[in-house]
């Protein structure tokens, strides 16, 4: 209760700056919470496994079952690979076509809303420090016309008041940053590995198909 109480009274002194930068923490906090369960959750997989998986499969001529593996699992991972193994008995460029055509389709999904969190992070700095200057331009005009021996107590409260403002700022921007690197980095990593597997597959369907003829 005692924090609550303080970061209560921290929040009122702020002034005005402190609402915008709270609606963009909310902002912020929703959007990451959406990107993990997104990147985690959702698209994460073991390509090692997957891809060896799908090697076995290919090799032994069974495509149908591998196509089922992959509408299974239902990744982003997956539907690529489900999307150039259902063109099998297509040429190498339509393999390739289908892949990429996929690979459009979920590459955006998986990069959406991530950026936000770098440009939240900026305003909301750049948000806390607006704040502090007009309450430092408050706080110099209202001991203009005080007593001098009361002044200086009058600045410091002020200055003190604004300074609460800054380091709401500072402390949402710096959280909404690191969560940006975070997800930026695993998203980055997604990525690797689409663009990994979708060439592993397009030269295993390719050699599958000088091996033998496919089994539908």
């Amino acid at each position: 209760m005692g924090f609550i109480h303080t970061l209560n009274e921290a929040f009122t002194e702020g002034g005005w700056g402190m609402w915008p930068i709270l609606v963009l923490s909310i902002f912020a906090v929703g959007i990451a919470i959406d990107r993990i369960i997104c990147l985690f959750v959702r698209s994460g997989i073991d390509k090692r496994q997957f891809m060896g998986l799908m090697q076995k499969l290919v090799a032994q001529g069974n495509i149908a079952q591998a196509i089922k593996v992959c509408s299974g699992t239902s990744k982003p991972m997956t539907r690529i690979v489900q999307a150039g193994l259902m063109k099998i008995n297509k040429s190498d460029a339509e393999v390739q076509s289908a892949m990429d055509e996929a690979s459009l389709r979920e590459i955006p999904l998986i990069e959406k809303r991530t950026g936000y969190l770098a440009m939240i992070g900026n305003v909301a700095t750049l948000m806390g420090l607006l704040g502090t200057i007009v309450g430092l331009i408050h706080s110099f005009g209202a001991v203009a016309g005080i007593d001098p021996s009361q002044k200086a107590t009058m600045l410091a409260r002020g200055i003190s008041e604004a300074m609460n403002c800054t380091a709401f700022g500072l402390l949402v921007g710096i959280v909404s940053l690191l969560a940006f690197a975070v997800l930026n980095g695993k998203t980055q990593a997604i990525l690797d590995d689409i663009n990994e597997v979708s060439a592993q597959m397009s030269n295993l369907i390719s050699s599958s198909r000088q091996a033998a003829p496919p089994a539908a």
